[in-house]
């Protein structure tokens, strides 16, 4: 049968002290929601339904282009159980049903997969272990086969439940048609004056049915997020999950507890990243490539055996082959280094092609340009690209030198083997293999004394 996932995301969070809704916020570069959608695709789920309530404009806004998910509105918070009671008009009557919720954001599909194969015939429930399982409902079995009897809220457990140390994390699988008729008969008789989705589980005992439970490959799968720190403990563990992999496929890290990836990392054989690097959307990295320390790359890509040195920033740029960037360098959109390229310390470079072997070493702005190859930019040199309404580009052809504290105001080219006098102002082109001065005579005035303090 096909298997549809509802998805119960309508809580409000008004513990994390925030305007966004809970599951909005982010977590390894995507978002709570996010990654519980991304999961349930994995799984091959023919539908997705996300329950929608406290913030549910800015929440579907957030996933406009995904045309694969379907949205119900849960108006008033009633429950669990009354939550997924909405979604169910837009669930396919044949199928089989998987209920997750858009704050446990990180539960691994292969062991989603265990609870969907332990539900075809009955209802299966993804349980934890833990010492205190204080707020969590616990899973209560009959003394004698162990069978599960039902689950009961903390709030509503005597003493003896609450010592039980098997816990509901509130993933389910089951049939859709056995949750329509089990959903249809649940009651608000509680502490809490809800629709309890977990009241199910005694209404499939009651129908002659044995409840199967299932446990996650890890605990931290079935962990939620209710608070800022909760949310910062769940990151913590994503990245050193994540690290952990990325080493056993080869990866070396100088310390796996300082280095996140919000994204995707695609790495050749022999890369080495030092410690407190950031790697966000999609970074591939050649082989035998170096990372210093405190360096934050979005959307790159680097050639092999190049060296990215410390505090470097580099955002939606292409890296060739054998180049040094930094320390302190930025590379912003649209940079595109050939081989070989040094870009320095307090370089920036914005929508600029490089050719091979040029080189800005020190202290230089080189923006919406192209560089030929052989190119020596000079310390303290900018294009000056942008006339405050429109930007202009700079052409610099092959094997050009240009002397420290150069101007060059676009648009200007400056032709093949030209050389660039120390402190210049260039606003027309240049001519080939020549050199090239303008700046303004130097003058000494003998008589003249620094103006005097009154007084």
């Amino acid at each position: 049968m096909p298997l549809n996932v509802i998805v119960l995301a309508a809580g409000q969070g008004k513990r994390m002290h925030s305007d966004r809704p809970k599951v909005l916020h982010m977590l390894g570069g995507r978002s709570l929601l996010g990654r519980v959608v991304d999961t349930a695709r994995d799984l091959g789920a023919a539908k997705i339904v996300i329950v929608h309530g406290h913030g549910g404009e800015v929440v579907r806004a957030a996933f406009a282009g995904d045309v694969d998910l379907a949205w119900a509105e849960q108006r008033e918070q009633l429950g669990t159980g009354h939550a997924v009671l909405q979604a169910m008009p837009h669930v396919d009557k044949a199928a089989d049903v998987l209920v997750l919720y858009g704050d446990v954001p990180l539960i691994e599909a292969a062991s989603l997969r265990r609870l969907i194969e332990a539900a075809p015939t009955t209802l299966a429930v993804m349980t934890a272990y833990a010492d205190d399982a204080s707020a969590y409902g616990r899973i209560v079995r009959d003394k004698t086969t162990s069978r599960v009897l039902r689950i009961v809220e903390h709030k509503d457990a005597i003493p003896e439940e609450r010592a039980i140390k098997e816990w509901n994390t509130g993933l389910l699988a089951t049939s859709a048609a056995r949750l329509a008729g089990w959903l249809g008969r649940i009651k608000n008789t509680n502490a809490q004056k809800e629709y309890y989705l977990t009241d199910i589980i005694a209404l499939a005992v009651a129908d002659g049915l044995e409840v199967r439970t299932v446990q996650p490959a890890n605990t931290w799968e079935v962990e939620g997020v209710n608070s800022k720190r909760q949310l910062a403990e769940l990151e913590r563990v994503h990245q050193r999950a994540n690290a952990a992999a990325l080493m056993e496929a080869g990866l070396t890290l100088a310390d796996p507890a300082r280095f996140d990836v919000r994204g995707n990392l695609i790495f050749g054989r022999d890369v080495s990243i030092d410690v407190n690097c950031v790697f966000e959307g999609t970074v591939k990295l050649g082989n035998r490539v170096t990372i210093g320390p405190n360096c934050v790359l979005k959307n790159v890509s680097i050639g092999d055996d190049t060296e990215i040195n410390p505090y470097s920033l580099l955002d939606q740029a292409t890296v060739g082959a054998r180049c040094r960037v930094g320390p302190y360098a930025r590379l912003r959109p649209g940079a595109a280094l050939a081989e070989e390229v040094h870009i320095g310390n307090f370089v920036e470079v914005k929508n600029t092609k490089i050719g091979t072997g040029s080189k800005a070493n020190h202290l230089a702005y080189v923006g919406d340009s192209e560089l030929g190859s052989g190119v020596n930019i000079g310390a303290g040199t900018i294009t000056c690209n942008y006339d405050g309404v429109n930007k202009q580009r700079t052409v610099i052809e092959d094997d050009v030198f240009v002397g420290s504290n150069a101007t060059l105001v676009a648009p200007v080219r400056i032709a093949k083997g030209s050389y660039i006098g120390a402190g210049s102002t260039i606003s027309k082109n240049t001519p080939q293999g020549q050199l090239t001065v303008a700046r303004a005579k130097q003058v000494s005035i003998p008589a003249w004394k620094p103006p005097a303090k009154k007084g």
